[in-house]
C-alpha cells in the first residue's frame, strides 16, 4: 500500500524562523520548497510574533502539508533571549495546529540522530545528509537546512510509529478473535 504525506518542519527562532516542505512515499523523500519566515527586529515583540504568524500561515496555505513537526529548543544561558525563543515557539506551534494539522515536537538530538545517525553530530554532516537524502534541495540558509532535517526526522519516526501501531492493531484483533 502506497501512501504519500506532505510534511513540513519548522525550526523556530524569533529572528528566522526555518521551514521545510518535503514528500514521503513508501521510504522515499522529496523535497518540496524550503526557505525562512523572518521578523523585523525594529518592531515590538507582538508586531514581530504577528509577521511570524503570518507568514507560516501564508507557507502552510500554499504548500498544504499533511503533518508538522517542530524542534524543541534549548535553554540559553540569557533568561530574555531564552523567553523570547519560547514565545516565538508558541507561534511556530500554534500556526500548524490552528490549520488543523497534528504536530510532532522533537529535540536537536533526536533529529541529529535520525538524519546523520549519531545525536550530537555536526551542522556540516547534517547539511550534507539533508542534500543527500533530498537530492536537488538547495536550502537557502541554516534555519531551512535545519528545518528540513526536522521534516525528515519527523518522516523515519512517524513511519516507524505508523508502523508500530498497525501491528498493535493486527495483534489486538487476533486476540480479540482468539477470546
Amino acid at each position: 500500500m502506497v501512501s504519500m504525506l506532505r510534511l513540513i518542519g519548522l525550526d523556530p527562532g524569533l529572528r528566522s524562523t526555518g521551514w521545510g516542505v518535503i514528500e514521503t512515499e513508501d521510504n522515499r523523500l522529496r523535497h518540496v520548497a524550503s526557505g525562512a519566515v523572518t521578523s523585523d527586529a525594529g518592531l515590538t515583540l507582538a508586531e514581530r510574533l504577528l509577521q511570524l504568524h503570518e507568514g507560516l500561515a501564508e507557507i502552510l496555505a500554499r504548500y498544504r502539508p499533511d503533518q508538522a513537526a517542530v524542534e524543541e529548543t534549548f535553554v540559553n544561558r540569557n533568561p530574555v533571549s531564552t523567553l523570547k525563543l519560547g514565545v516565538a515557539r508558541g507561534v511556530v506551534l500554534l500556526a500548524p495546529a490552528l490549520a488543523g494539522m497534528p504536530v510532532g515536537e522533537y529535540s536537536a538530538n533526536k533529529v541529529k540522530k535520525a538524519v546523520v545517525g549519531a545525536g550530537h553530530a555536526t551542522k556540516e554532516q547534517v547539511e550534507m545528509m539533508v542534500r543527500r537524502l533530498l537530492p536537488g534541495s538547495n536550502p537557502a540558509n541554516s534555519d531551512a537546512t535545519d528545518a528540513l532535517a526536522v521534516a525528515i526526522c519527523h518522516a523515519h519516526i512517524g513511519a516507524t510509529t505508523a508502523r508500530w501501531t498497525a501491528r498493535e492493531r493486527r495483534g489486538a484483533r487476533r486476540l480479540g478473535q482468539m477470546a
